[in-house]
């Protein structure tokens, strides 16, 4: 074995991690806004069968993935602080959580 460590780039995981909290983020946005806006929740309308829930996840996972290669291109051989990833990952998750909780986008329901 040689004496130096071989340094692993921490970059393609905290762009994974922080990615999936972007993704969630968005389908707390998008739960909230098909409550504020009539016109988002038709066009998230993407199956008639499960209604505006078809395009809440598909934009997310769409979000999700896009985000998760570029992060992952703009960090591959980087170092970065995988506390501080996880720190702003739980926000982020946090975040999309509480806007996907009835009692939140219930406040912007359309009369």
């Amino acid at each position: 074995m040689s004496a130096q460590t071989k340094s692993i780039p921490t970059g393609p995981g905290a762009a994974a991690m922080i990615a999936a909290g972007i993704g969630t983020l968005t389908i707390g946005i998008m739960t909230t806004g098909a409550e504020f806006s009539a016109g988002l929740k038709q066009a998230l309308n993407f199956y008639t069968p499960s209604g505006p829930l078809s395009g809440k996840t598909s934009v997310g996972i769409i979000v999700w993935l896009l985000s998760w290669l570029l992060l992952g291109a703009i960090w591959k051989n980087k170092k970065y602080d995988l506390r501080k990833a996880f720190t702003i990952t739980l926000v982020l998750v946090g975040l999309g959580f509480l806007l996907t909780f009835p009692p939140i986008f219930a406040l912007f329901a359309q009369e």
